[in-house]
């Protein structure tokens, strides 16, 4: 029998249409801006955001709260009202495609000692399992490492509506990275693929999403992080880095990297633990070094874990800042 697909509600479907051409018209409006008036439109934007989104605000101070016990509250704002900026500069940086994509390699630092480590890790003909968290700018990360020329595809999420799902992809494509959305068909073999091909497949696992997951310790609590960067690094044998992208003073970023060992043994499940606990431990320290630069209104712990899940290593502490 032919499978029927229920179309939403005409009420849904209007709504969004119009998001998506207020989108698509947004950013044709900001292409011709130069990065510093749109860093600097995007953060007040944020700091309006801030201001008028109260459930969004509640749900950063809340996180904050989780992450940071000994801070008092008016820190606490003041680092949310930060990372709101943050989040709007960084948007609206990206829209500038353009401007952005002339000043890649000025707005966008490598130092070699980084490039060093994920083209040692490349080098070994299995791939990389590229994890990173929503710190900094992680479309920039992505963009700066495949217009560099080495080989990138992503694993992304897709939006509810195909429109903007497409747009998304295309204007990662244009920076050299492929997505492969996680959930379509076929989707596992496209990760194989890449890795076996030596590429490189970026994974962002700081999010408490609806994927397989495990829980490790995160800002001194339990949570929910997708497994998958552990079981295709164990499966295949590629190498893990772990990179990040903050901003710097100046306006622009750097990019930071470290390959992550992976755990060997027959019990994989206990290997998938300790892989996805270190990894969860390197985004950590990335956010502590600069906790701005998060997105705190991601409800990060809203998974609670049974009385029966086995509690991961106590040691798997975050790593030292670099």
């Amino acid at each position: 029998m032919e499978r029927l697909v229920e179309r939403p509600p005409l009420a849904k479907r209007l709504k969004r249409f119009l998001r998506y051409v207020l989108i698509r018209g947004v950013l044709l409006l900001l292409q011709p801006l130069p990065l510093g008036a749109a860093r600097a439109l995007g953060a007040r934007l944020g700091a309006l955001a801030y201001t008028v989104a109260g459930g969004e605000r509640r749900k950063a101070l809340k996180s904050l709260a989780v992450a940071f016990p000994e801070k008092s509250d008016a820190e606490r704002q003041a680092l949310a009202r930060a990372a709101f900026r943050h989040l709007g500069a960084a948007a609206l940086e990206v829209a500038c495609t353009g401007t952005m994509d002339r000043q890649l390699e000025r707005l966008v630092a490598w130092p070699e000692e980084d490039r060093r480590v994920l083209e040692t890790a490349l080098a070994r003909g299995r791939g990389v399992v590229f994890v990173s968290g929503h710190v900094g700018n992680w479309e920039l990360l992505a963009r700066r490492v495949a217009r560099s020329g080495y080989p990138s595809q992503s694993i992304a999420k897709e939006t509810t509506d195909p429109r903007l799902t497409e747009l998304v992809g295309r204007f990662r494509e244009r920076g050299g990275v492929r997505s492969i959305w996680r959930g379509q068909e076929g989707a596992a073999r496209a990760m194989l693929r890449a890795l076996r091909g030596g590429e490189i497949l970026g994974i962002l696992i700081d999010q408490d999403t609806r994927v397989q997951s495990l829980f490790v310790p995160f800002f001194g609590q339990l949570a929910a992080t997708p497994r998958a960067a552990a079981d295709l690094a164990i499966r295949t044998g590629a190498a893990v880095v772990a990179g990040f992208c903050h901003r710097v003073d100046g306006g622009g970023y750097r990019l930071s990297m470290e390959e992550v060992p992976v755990p060997q043994g027959e019990d994989r499940e206990a290997a998938a633990l300790e892989l996805t606990s270190a990894l969860s431990a390197r985004i950590e320290a990335a956010i502590r070094r600069t906790p701005e630069q998060w997105v705190w209104m991601h409800q990060r712990w809203k998974t609670r874990p049974s009385p029966a899940t086995p509690s991961p290593l106590p040691e798997a502490a975050p790593a030292p800042a670099r």
